[in-house]
């Protein structure tokens, strides 16, 4: 290994403190060096890289486009060293911070049920969750895991399948009874269908009718950000929603929801998988035994 491997943490490191304490008399400080010491370096780092990484000014510096990118992956790769020094002083044992983000009706319905658990067998993790049913970029938030529903977009993530679910088209007692119970696809025209102002995708419900599988717009006076909303509503008897039914499975128990038009729900599975960033095959122990986990206990 060349010396000029072994010191790339480093320029890493320096070229981070520039970006967060805005310029490069502010680094130098921190560090214990000169500016233009700092500033070399940065411009060794863009020459080895062969781009722009930082636009300078008499009073600031400013990320390119590229550095930008740099910069993220640079935080990672820091925090993963800094990571790995702790687990090889600490055995490799479970610890520190870790952020995990999922979508809202898998969070509630299936995530934060575990922690107790989770937390009890690993007392020096700490949890940083986040429920959105926005799609993140992990490395600009910062993220160890993700969990994603349905189809996995091509990505350098890597992903382990935690289930799969079906998803039926549900309503109220209160609402069936206010506006009738749809006995053919047809009847969704007259009905409210309640849909997502996000993932437009979702408010197309697949049917099977006369052997083929036929897609219609779910059309209502209600749109909605997460599935949790969503099912909250239907509850409430404003109109149809069609919800996973891992999600839906307590609210049907209890009657508190109906399924409606099953002979035409074509059995579709939604799979629900964690996304992480693999980093070359090695995982920081925190992340490697979550994934385990997740694995091992979501049911859905």
């Amino acid at each position: 290994m060349s010396r000029q491997d072994i010191n790339r943490s480093g320029e890493m490191d320096v070229f981070v403190r520039v970006v967060e304490l805005g310029g490069f008399s502010a680094a130098a400080r921190a560090l214990a060096m000169t500016p233009s010491a700092v500033s070399k370096l940065v411009a060794r780092l863009e020459a080895r890289l062969g781009v722009r990484l930082l636009n300078r000014s008499t009073r600031q510096v400013q990320l390119t486009a590229e550095g930008g990118v740099f910069y993220e992956r640079s935080v990672r790769v820091l925090a993963d060293l800094a990571d790995a020094e702790r687990g090889a002083a600490a055995n490799d044992s479970p610890r520190g911070r870790l952020s995990v983000n999922a979508n809202v009706p898998f969070g509630e319905a299936a995530l934060l049920p575990l922690v107790p658990a989770f937390l009890e067998r690993y007392p020096e993790v700490t949890l940083d969750i986040v429920l959105t049913d926005e799609v993140i970029d992990l490395i600009e938030h910062r993220t160890d895991v993700a969990v994603r529903a349905g189809p996995l977009r091509s990505s350098s993530l890597v992903a382990r399948k935690l289930g799969a679910t079906r998803k039926s088209i549900l309503a109220s007692p209160a609402y069936l009874a206010r506006r009738g119970t749809p006995a053919t696809p047809a009847d969704l025209a007259h009905h409210n269908c309640l849909g997502f102002n996000r993932t437009r995708a979702l408010n197309v419900w697949p049917l099977r009718q006369d052997g083929q599988v036929v897609t219609l717009p779910a059309v209502g006076n209600t749109q909605v950000s997460d599935g949790a909303s969503l099912q909250r509503l239907a509850v409430a008897g404003v109109g149809l929603a069609r919800l996973a039914l891992f999600h839906a499975r307590d609210d049907i128990a209890a009657g508190r929801l109906v399924p409606v038009l099953e002979d035409f729900n074509p059995g579709d599975l939604e799979e629900i998988h964690a996304v992480f960033l693999g980093h070359g095959g090695w995982l920081p122990a925190r992340v490697r035994v979550f994934l385990d986990f997740l694995v091992e206990n979501v049911r859905i």
